[in-house]
């Protein structure tokens, strides 16, 4: 009953808060914004509650409310990219032509910062644009942070994207040897634009507004990924749609009358423009009634589905009006993988939105195909086009959710930060039969826990309004609400009950990432007048009945997992690839494209898993080449005779130049290569800025600073994490990082006499693993951990781990973007002062087998792909596929370069490549990791004296070495 009082007396606060918002405040942050009439009410009202008034400091809602008396005045400023002031760190350059239009255009780079002057008028809130065109880069969105008079503005002003334009890179879609249709690749496509400055994860639906007072200001641009042309920066009032029946009433008094007997559709596939390479045409069979359809061939007959999922992504079609007058609009559809929440659109033609309503398209959750014809309830919209050709873009937004996901966001943040002072008293294992008096010691922890236990009730409920139905997306939040009001009635619990709390909190963080995606799928669109009869958007029960027995008939016949060819050659390499469909796919369009039209060789490239490899080449029925194989495969295989060695073959010295000397060292053995390096992967230091702030520490630079660091995370009930070589699912265990890294430091090595001994029982091995021992004996650093669980909790506040990391936190912890970086390891202080940051890597390869029919040829491939070009498309290419979560981490020096990362994480990555050294491989060193383990943890669990252990482990390495090398006949 006091749970439903609680939430009862929380809807009269709404309904109250809301009034006085209306009544009292002369400008409310919707109208600041520019948003006519109502919207959002009961989620405006959850926003002004609670999240303006605990959002930090920095953020745009306080700065909304700081600046909510301000006028929006209706006078524009126009600043001309050309009459720039100063520039810092960049040169930028004065062109007089560029996309086909004249004038003066400043080019700015993708680092450093450009300023300008302007003068305003009168004071008050304005938004801003910015004409631009994206110059050729390195293929992802253009990046800024906006100054205002040398001061960010709030947070989010740091992170501002403009859009690239991509297409395909031909009209027609072109068909394999196989009768499957190619996914067309994606190019770029850059033309003038005018963006609007507006928040980049879509968590406000109008465009950013910025208080400027009477008088002189500068506006500084600072570039943090990719450069673009500036053509003119706009300082302005932007005003909202009009609502629909506004516009229907103009309609009439402008005598615009229905169109009659026109149908014109525009299939999804056939997309003129797009925001992202990752908007391609993708193949739909499910359903006899997608067009064009095909019972057993692949054919691109949709466009969107999950790749359309992230706010401010669009698609754009040119579509042909026969006549001048009113048309319907219909998008036949599909939203089958957000289930509880609706897909959100927003409609614009000819670059304007038509109407208000326009802002917000549902497209709710369903399995078959729907055909959603835009409309309030029965009645449709009418929208006037003339006579010709017109742009129909749809563009992801999160619509009506958006208020509830930054209030999740902000509940999240807040929760965690009490999650952590509770750690702080109680530690990562709380005694259970303890009393903390965690009520007393943290006062406002029960007033915290039911505060966000009412506001995520609210939010729970306002979703259930919003879509019509509850679900597991509303069964999280009603779950964390109901524990945290638990918590606030009986404090004296809460120490028992941290690891569940722990995971009701970590799922509310994948709520968040679940529901701000937004996918939709899309078949065709139609423009229809208003007496044609609209096409059905699911076949029958009989066609539905024929299609599946034919599907299954096909089945027998069909392959689906080999790739197919565009043309067939009579010299020709197999080549076996251990990764998805999806990069086979890319590597064999870039084959087809380049590879084979250049050298006159076809490449017959199979998807197999790489565990085969050795069994198929003892049998002979081997590839030529054989992609993406572990470091460990390479000199096993060429020990025993079954790779070549690649130094033989012509141009070897110019290839290995465009790898770093270490990417090389795990493949060679005894003066000879069996491998070309295709990824390096290596460590560096993650760290939570906002935590480190709090702890007034800085991110360690030496081991010194490391130990330094660990009591002060300890007694904050926090901790380091180490990286731990990963002992499952793997066939080999690699030498730990940790202890490599401070190995490589104290200029050791994992092998002596040409790889004939083992190099750890030395002074310097001895040393490192005492160092390394250390850490879980007297600093006791935990063992096994959850890092990227308990990163963004920030119970590990820091910690080394694979750069690879950057790419999940990019895309899976949207919460604390912002709040993290990543710079070189601790290192090790030599007598002149300076820093060593040596770190092992790790990585795949190519190996040529010694059975490859044509070698030659062989060679050409791989010498193709391990180079600039192919890396750099392939690597491009991948994230244009599957978004930053698949960026490529090339062992290519050049190739890394051209990637798309933001110029400063460049930066760091180049410093820690240079310190970067390569793990050997010998015969027998498959040992190495696993007896170093042993080694680890006979001295951790057993406390066995550190050299005792690790010279007992050590004559295991060493016979197993000397057993090996006497079966390989080596000296």
């Amino acid at each position: 009953m006091k749970i439903a009082f609680s939430r009862m007396t929380l809807t009269w606060i709404m309904v109250i808060s809301m009034l006085i918002s209306i009544l009292v405040s002369p400008i409310s942050q919707a109208t600041a914004t520019g948003t006519q009439g109502e919207t959002n009410t009961d989620a405006d009202a959850i926003i002004g509650q609670s999240s303006l008034t605990g959002a930090a400091e920095n953020s745009y809602d306080h700065y909304l409310q700081r600046y909510k008396d301000e006028k929006r005045p209706l006078e524009e400023i126009v600043i001309q990219g050309a009459d720039y002031i100063s520039a810092n760190e960049m040169n930028p350059d004065i062109v007089g032509e560029l996309g086909g239009t004249s004038g003066e255009f400043v080019k700015t780079g993708e680092s450093g910062s450009i300023e300008w002057e302007l003068e305003v008028p009168q004071s008050g809130l304005y938004h801003m644009a910015i004409r631009y065109f994206p110059i050729e880069g390195k293929s992802s969105a253009i990046e800024r942070e906006l100054l205002i008079n040398g001061e960010l503005p709030f947070t989010s002003a740091r992170n501002l994207t403009f859009h690239r334009v991509w297409k395909n890179e031909s009209d027609q879609i072109a068909q394999d040897n196989r009768g499957n249709e190619l996914r067309p690749r994606q190019i770029e496509a850059p033309m003038w634009q005018e963006a609007l400055l507006r928040d980049t994860e879509g968590y406000y639906e109008e465009p950013y507004v910025f208080y400027f007072s009477a008088g002189k200001h500068t506006l500084t641009l600072v570039s943090s990924r990719e450069p673009m042309a500036i053509d003119y920066i706009k300082v302005f009032r932007y005003d909202a749609p009009s609502a629909y029946e506004e516009v229907k009433a103009g309609y009439e008094s402008n005598g615009y009358t229905e169109t009659s007997g026109h149908l014109i559709k525009i299939q999804g596939e056939h997309a003129s423009y797009k925001s992202s390479p990752t908007l391609y045409p993708i193949p739909d069979r499910s359903s006899p009634s997608t067009e064009p359809y095909d019972v057993s061939k692949i054919r691109m007959n949709t466009i969107g589905g999950n790749n359309w999922r992230v706010p401010g992504g669009w698609i754009a079609w040119d579509i042909e009006a026969p006549e001048d007058g009113l048309y319907r609009i219909a998008i036949k559809n599909r939203q089958e993988l957000l289930r509880g929440i609706y897909s959100t659109r927003s409609l614009w033609i000819d670059g304007e939105i038509p109407f208000q309503e326009m802002t917000q398209i549902p497209f709710y959750y369903d399995s078959d195909w729907q055909m959603n014809v835009l409309g309030s309830g029965e009645e449709p919209f009418l929208f006037y086009l003339t006579k010709g050709k017109h742009e129909l873009k749809l563009e992801v937004s999160l619509g009506a959710i958006a208020p509830l996901i930054r209030q999740v966001e902000a509940s999240v943040l807040e929760i965690n930060a009490m999650y952590r002072k509770i750690l702080m008293i109680t530690g990562n294992v709380p005694d259970p039969y303890r009393d903390y008096q965690l009520d007393k010691q943290i006062p406002d922890m029960v007033e915290v826990f039911q505060k966000q236990s009412d506001i995520l009730y609210a939010v729970s409920e306002e979703l259930v309004r919003l879509t019509g139905e509850k679900s597991d997306k509303t069964a999280i939040l009603n779950k964390t609400a109901y524990q945290l009001a638990d918590l606030a009635k009986k404090p004296e619990t809460v120490q028992k009950r941290l690891s569940q709390f722990k995971i009701n909190v970590g799922s509310v963080g994948a709520w968040i990432l679940q529901v701000r995606e937004q996918p939709l799928e899309i078949d065709y669109l139609a423009l229809a007048s208003s007496d044609v009869k609209l096409p059905k958007a699911n076949a029958s029960a009989g066609k539905k009945i024929v299609h599946e027995v034919s599907s299954f008939f096909h089945s027998f016949f069909e392959d689906y997992d080999t790739i197919g060819s565009t043309s067939e050659n009579d010299q020709s390499v197999t080549v076996w690839i251990g990764t998805g469909r999806d990069q086979a796919q890319v590597l064999k369009a870039m084959i087809d494209d380049t590879f084979t039209p250049l050298t006159g060789i076809g490449v017959n490239l199979k998807l197999v898993n790489q565990e085969v490899l050795l069994r198929a080449s003892l049998a002979g029925e081997g590839p030529d080449v054989a992609m993406q194989v572990g470091n460990d495969v390479p000199v096993n295989f060429g020990m025993r005779n079954a790779a070549e060695d690649l130094t033989k073959y012509p141009g070897y010295e110019t290839v290995v130049q465009q790898f770093r000397d270490s990417a090389i060292v795990p493949y060679q053995f005894e003066g000879q290569v069996f491998a070309l390096p295709e990824q390096q992967i290596f460590n560096m230091l993650f760290y939570r800025k906002d935590i480190l702030e709090e702890l007034n520490l800085e991110p360690p630079q030496t081991w010194d600073d490391v130990y330094a660091m660990i009591p002060v995370l300890q007694k904050h009930h926090m901790d380091l994490a180490l990286p731990i070589a990963q002992a499952t699912g793997v066939p080999v265990l690699e030498a730990n990082r940790a202890f490599a890294m401070l190995l490589y430091q104290m200029d050791g090595s994992f092998y002596l006499n040409n790889g004939a001994k083992s190099g750890l029982d030395t002074e310097v091995g001895l040393g490192a693993f005492k160092k390394w021992t250390d850490f879980y004996t007297s600093y006791k650093l935990p063992l096994i951990f959850d890092f990227p669980m308990r990163f963004r909790t920030g119970e590990m506040p820091v910690g080394i781990q694979d750069y690879t990391f950057y790419n999940y936190l990019t895309v899976s912890a949207p919460e604390i973007k912002g709040m993290w970086e990543f710079v070189p390891v601790p290192g090790t202080v030599q007598q002149d002062g300076t820093i060593r940051r040596d770190v092992a890597s790790g990585g795949t390869a190519a190996i040529m087998l010694k059975q490859a029919k044509n070698k030659d040829a062989a060679w050409q491939f791989m010498k193709w792909w391990v180079g600039k070009e192919a890396q750099v498309r392939f690597g491009r290419e991948m994230e244009g596929l599957m978004g930053a979560a698949a960026r490529y981490p090339t062992a290519n020096i050049e190739a890394l370069k051209e990637l798309p990362w933001p110029a400063r994480d460049y930066r760091n990555l180049e410093e820690q490549w240079q310190w970067v050294q390569g793990v050997p491989e010998v015969p027998g060193g498959y040992f190495t990791g696993r007896h170093l383990d042993n080694a680890l943890r006979e001295v951790i669990n057993n406390g066995t004296n550190t050299a005792d252990a690790l010279f007992d482990y050590v004559q295991e390495i060493d016979y197993e070495i000397a057993e090996k090398r006497d079966e390989f006949h080596l000296d």
